[in-house]
Formats: C-alpha cells, structure tokens, sequence
C-alpha cells in the first residue's frame, strides 16, 4: 500500500509523474476543478458577507470518490496544481471536497515535467498560501454578481438570451469602438513624387522630402503641378508633356542632374525579442501560421501534457503555457548558452536577463521554452505533426534567439537636390545588416497586413558628397490615407494586454466567446467584425453600466486582486465595495430608467397588422412580427434583399462551369450566398462568390493572360497564402504549378480600386 498519494490535476501528467517517484508514492489526477457555482443561479448569499455555494460537478462525483478512499488509505497526502490563483483554489477545493485539513497537506510545486524538478518540489513542500485562495474566490465571485445580475436586465431591455460579463463586453466594446472608427474616417488624399538616380550604372529612387529645410507635402493635383514647374523650366513643355501621361513615368525634356548634399551613415543595434507568454506566443502563431488563438492554445497544450517520442517514452516538450512570466531558469540559460556557442559561435552568445512591465503579472512559471534544448525541431521532424512542429521550432528559435548578441544594422541616408535647386532635399535609405547575430535564427513578424505594400531595397557602393547623378525620369503617385485596420486575434490580444484587461491564459476563451454569442464574425476570414447586436449591447451597456466598461476598472480590479493575495485587503469587503457603490445602484437606475430597445420598421405586420421589428438570430438580423410568438411572419431586410438580388442578377442561369447543361443558381447557406449548380445538391458544384478586390485582380489577370501557364496550358487560379497571393493550377496541389503575381499587376489594382 502507497504511503504517500499525490494529486495532480491531469491524468496524462500523473502516469509520468509517477514514474519519477519513489514505489511508496500514488499519483492520482483530479481532472482540474472538482467544484464551482452551480448553474441557473447566483448562489451568493450577498447579505451574509457574499458567502458563496459551492456544490461538486456532476461528472466529478465518481472521481472525488475515489480521491476520498484514497486519501484515507494514505499517510502522507501530497497537492500539485500550478503556482497560480486559480490553481491555488483547486487545491483549495480538493482539501474542502476530500474532508482533509489544509495545514497538513503538503503543496508542491514544478514548471516542468522532469525527474530533477519534480524530485526537487518533494524536497521542497510548502502550505496553501490562504490569500492566493481568496484572491482566486475575489475574482469568481466579482463575475459571478456582472454576468447573473446584469444579463436579465438585457433580457427585459434587448433580447433573451443575451449575455454579460467583465470582460467580454470590454473586448467586444475594442471591436465596436474600431468599426465606428472605420466608418466615419474621412480619407486624405497625399502624393509622393520620386526620381530614378543613376550611379555607377546603377538605378535607385530618391524620393522628395524638404524645401527650404521644411517637410513639404502635397495635398492635391495642384500642389504636384506648382512643386514640378520649379523643375520643369518650360511650363509649356511641362504641360504638354503632363496631359497623356499622368499616371505614366514622365520622360524628362532635357537632361536635369542631382547633386549629392550629404551621405548619413547610423550603425543601430536591433536587440532580440524576450522568450514567449502566453500572449505573444498567440499573437505570433497567429502572424507567421495563421494559427488562431484558441488552436495556438491546444496545440501548446499537446506539446506541454506528452508526446509519444519514437523510442516509447513520454516526455513533456515545453513548459507551462499559462504564464505571463519572462523569467529562465539558471539550467535553460546554461543549456542555452552551451548550445548557441557549439552551433554558432561564442560571440553570438549574450546573457540577457528580461522583466516583465506588467503591473499584474503574477509570475507564477517560466517563459515558455523547450524542457530540453537537446530534442532539437530536427530530432522531432518525425514524431510531430506539421502543425506542432511548426510551434515547437518557433518556441525552441525564440528561447535560443533571446539569449543571442544584439544585431548590427548600418542605416545610410543619401540626401540630393537639383543641380538648379539647392533648397531641396531628397532622400534614399538602405540598411545593410553588418553582423546578423540573433538575426541568423529569429525575425518576428508584425501586426501590418497590407499585402499590396511595396517597400524599396538598395544595397549601392559609397557615393561621395557633391558627385553629380542623371535623373532619368521622374513619377508622382497619388495616395489615400486608411481607416484603423480590423483587429485580428493577434492584434486584439496585443489590445488587451496593452490596456491590462484579464490573464494572458483567457484571451482565447474570450475571443471564443464573443465569437459563439454572435457578438462578433470573421470578415474576410481573419478580421474581427461586430454583429449588429453587438452595438445594441455595447451602447446600452455603456449608458448604465459605464463603470464596468471602462478600461480602467478592469485594470484597478486586477490591482485590487493583488492587494488580496498579499492580505492588504479583504475579499468580501472588495465585493461590498463594488455592489454598494457601483452594482446596486446601476442596475436599479437601469431597471427603472431604461426603455426596452426597439427598432422599428415602421411598417405592418401582413399577417396581423401589428408593427413590424428588427429582430437577432444567429443568422443576423432580420425582420420580425412584434407579436412574435402569437405571430410567427418573418422576412428579410431591405439592404439583404438587394444585395440578395444583386448577385442573383449577376450569377444566376448563366451556364455552370464545370455542367454546361446545366445554370448557376444562387444559395443561402449558414455563411451566407454561394453559388450552386441548379441541379444542387444532385450535382455538387459550388462556388463561393469573390470579393470585388479578387474580380478585379482576376480581369487584371484575364487582360494579360496570366490564368493560363504558358508551358503546359493549365488553367490557373489565385490563391491565398498567410501574406500574399499567388497562382496556382486548379487542381492544386494535385497538379503542383505555382507562380507569383506580378508587382505591377497589384499597382494596377490599387489604382483600379482607388479610381472606383
């Protein structure tokens, strides 16, 4: 019979585990929470100082159970949840569910699912740290009183159904506050002009920056003509020279030399990025796989819980993914400096300490890294899938590439005027990188998704100050600044943790959310984009419950929670602060004072002459009798109808591409439209209805006879990848043909979409 039980909270943990140990030890999981809130019900007592119910899970009975014979059995009873509050509260839990005294349960701790630290945290027990509890119980109990007391009051006002909570409602508030943005930016028209500078039989731009020692910019059509006549001597010439070729390189009329004023040259350092949390791990994945927030999530779970290597053993890959931490342990950081000075050299090699800047951050693990540096992505290559490969390499670069010497980039700056014109300047940079160092391994990605961006890159000799250089032509293009880009995952989980709102460890349980409640859809496949409800709720939130929409309640909630872990502030006296002051009084203004939201249609029902609303399904938004259920007339909007009949008047009964004896009809499936063989579903073509951008970019293609591969007469199509797009063959990747777009295709794109 075991002396000692140990618990653990996962089953595929507590097998390894319990190899590493001695034969007196047990190892036993409790599948994480044992116990909660039950559901349909508030089950605070706010009137007895916000005592709560707890009651133990349905599916949890049979294994608490068998804990409790257990437990009986043993001598010693051991707990290892991770140092955080809410695993701090499952131990807490286990004690209270299991009939056993706190203070007599040993609390170990490990970051890793090695023999060493697991070893080393039985050396080491400690007690349950009792203000951690509390903190843990602070936070539930405060989401429990906004999402019970406050989604009835939208039911009575808005809808059934609806819901509200901390901090859902704030990220839905980042969306909504986005798109209003969005749609009342006003575009301004700017222009750039450039020149093609010819040095030692090599061609680069110069682009204008200054006159006069002042930025000059040009804000219309106007402003380009008046700044060229400086250049053009001959008005006459420059106008008629202008008239046909506006959007076209100007051939200049006679020769115009460029005098070089100055060559700047700034050596900068470009230092690595820290190890991954659990945020920038997400918002990563996101940019370079497209990994969504809450896949980046299980995927790091799997490489975290057991990996079944080639050679039959389980191991766990990577620490915790939980963790708002930057720290290393001295052992990673003497690994890691063994293995960057055998691979590279020892100058690539600089020890780097990093701290986090968050205020809240608990700092209960390690940064994310590999357990062992010794299984290398290589040795893995084939036990790993392709998408927990492409994980493990970015955490295993990153830990590596952290520790590595600061990169050395030259930036030049070749400042040039008109040989006529001293009081101008214009400007060409390069960078050339001088020692790559962290750069060899790890580049992170950012947030920028124009895919149409172009961006120049000269590596030229050293051109001495006053040589003289031939202008061959010069351009001008014209360019509209753009609204505030939709948030991604990757962008809205950078929002949040920039404004301190929640755990790192939640974001993907709250874009989940959001996203399930039809509060917010993907546009385009990536973009966040609010529902119409989802302003309904925002503005009628923000009206009577302004203080829990405010970003900064959520942050001083997080700093009270602080104050509880370290015994500098009681948890019940937090909540009575909060539903006195706040709570209370916002739901009874709310209840009295706000009027139930309609939107009218200002037309009658046909069926029973009642008013006509716009009603909310997971479908969207539609229209709906007021004296809905007794009438059940439905229809749709008058924007969906159009649209509807829109691409019905475009698609429909033309001859079905791959079925010339048969139509195209138009669908309207879950997502919305789609295109179907009229003998659907008997016949399974469909097609999904392209954008405006890609119809254009497709008869950019056409014109140029692009969709067709010279070689082999294989009908190409285009092709989205992470970043870009691309041709391919139709049957790709049966029929493995691929080509890049042309730049200038995308040029004329752009101008095409501008000129719309």
């Amino acid at each position: 019979m075991a002396k000692n039980l140990l618990i653990v909270e996962s089953p595929s943990k507590s097998k390894t585990i319990e190899k590493f140990l001695w034969p007196d030890y047990k190892v036993l999981a409790s599948f994480g929470h044992i116990r909660d809130l039950p559901p349909k019900k508030l089950w605070i007592d706010i009137e007895n100082n916000f005592t709560p119910s707890y009651e133990i899970s349905k599916d949890k009975i049979k294994k608490v159970e068998e804990l409790k014979k257990e437990a009986k059995k043993a001598e010693d009873i051991w707990i290892a949840t991770d140092e955080d509050r809410e695993w701090e509260n499952i131990w807490w839990h286990l004690c209270k569910v299991l009939n056993l005294d706190p203070t007599n349960v040993k609390r170990i701790v490990f970051h890793e699912i090695t023999k060493e630290a697991i070893t080393n945290s039985i050396k080491n027990p400690r007690n349950i740290d009792l203000n951690l509890v509390d903190a843990g119980q602070a936070r539930r109990l405060l989401d429990r009183l906004v999402w019970y007391k406050i989604s009835p009051v939208l039911w009575q006002k808005i809808r059934k159904w609806l819901s509200a909570w901390r901090v859902q409602s704030v990220a839905v508030k980042l969306i909504v506050e986005r798109e209003r943005e969005i749609n009342s930016f006003k575009p301004e028209e700017s222009w750039k002009i450039t020149t093609d500078l010819i040095y030692d039989n090599k061609t680069f731009k110069a682009t204008f920056n200054k006159q006069d020692s002042r930025v000059k910019k040009f804000k219309s059509r106007q402003d380009v003509e008046k700044f060229l006549h400086t250049i053009f001597e001959d008005e006459l010439k420059f106008r008629e020279s202008k008239t046909k070729t506006w959007w076209e390189v100007i051939k200049l009329n006679k020769k115009i030399n460029f005098i070089v004023k100055d060559t700047i040259k700034k050596t900068s350092k470009r230092s690595p990025w820290a190890p991954f949390t659990t945020s920038t791990l997400q918002q990563e994945a996101y940019r370079k796989f497209w990994f969504w927030v809450k896949q980046t999530m299980a995927l790091a779970q799997k490489l975290y819980e057991w990996v079944d290597l080639w050679w039959g053993e389980r191991t766990w890959l990577i620490t915790y993914m939980r963790t708002d931490s930057l720290n290393l342990s001295k052992a990673c950081l003497d690994e890691v400096s063994e293995v960057i000075k055998k691979t590279y050299w020892e100058k690539y090699y600089t020890k780097r300490i990093y701290k986090t800047k968050s205020k809240n951050a608990q700092e209960a693990h390690e940064a994310i890294r590999p357990t062992s540096l010794k299984r290398t992505p290589e040795s893995l290559s084939s036990v790993l899938d392709n998408q927990l490969l492409k994980l493990y390499t970015l955490i295993y670069n990153r830990t590596l590439a952290c520790q590595m010497s600061d990169a050395l980039v030259e930036v030049t700056t070749l400042i040039t005027h008109p040989e006529n014109k001293t009081n101008q300047e214009w400007i060409t940079k390069w960078e050339v990188i001088k020692f790559d160092w962290f750069m060899a391994l790890y580049i992170e990605w950012n947030d920028d998704e124009d895919e149409l961006e172009e961006k120049d890159s000269y590596i030229l000799p050293d051109i001495k100050s006053w040589s003289l250089l031939d202008a061959k032509n010069i351009t001008w293009t014209q360019s509209f600044s753009r609204p505030p880009a939709r948030y991604t995952e990757s962008s809205l989980v950078k929002k949040l943790e920039s404004e301190w709102i929640w755990r790192p460890s939640t974001y993907a349980p709250i874009i989940s959310t959001i996203m399930d409640r039809w509060y917010v859809e993907k546009f385009d496949k990536k973009y966040l984009k609010p529902t119409d409800i989802a302003f309904l709720v925002n503005d009628f939130l923000e009206k009577y419950f302004p203080k829990m929409m405010d970003y900064k309640f959520t942050r001083d909630v997080e700093e009270e929670f602080d104050k509880i872990s370290k015994w500098k502030l009681k948890y019940q006296d937090m909540l009575a602060s909060f539903w006195e002051k706040t709570l209370k009084k916002q739901l009874i203004y709310a209840s009295e004072k706000a009027e139930k939201v309609i939107e009218k249609v200002w037309k009658s029902c046909p069926k029973c002459w009642s008013d006509l609303i716009y009603r909310y399904s997971k479908a969207g938004k539609f229209i709906g009798c007021s004296w809905y259920p007794e009438c059940d007339y439905i229809e749709q909007p008058k924007e969906e109808k159009d649209a509807l009949e829109a691409i019905k008047a475009k698609y429909e009964w033309k001859p079905c591409p791959d079925w010339v004896d048969w139509t195209i009809v138009v669908k309207v499936g879950k997502y919305g439209p789609f295109l179907a063989s009229s003998e659907y579903p008997r016949v399974k073509w469909i097609w999904t209805i392209k954008s405006e951008k890609d119809e254009i970019l497709e008869q950019i293609l056409k014109e140029r006879w692009l969709l067709v591969d010279e070689e082999t007469w294989e009908e190409m199509v285009v092709k989205n990848s992470k970043k870009w797009q691309f041709l391919a063959a139709k049957n790709y990747p049966k029929v493995k043909i691929t080509k890049n777009i042309p730049a200038d295709v995308f040029n004329e794109l752009k101008n095409r979409l501008q000129n719309k």
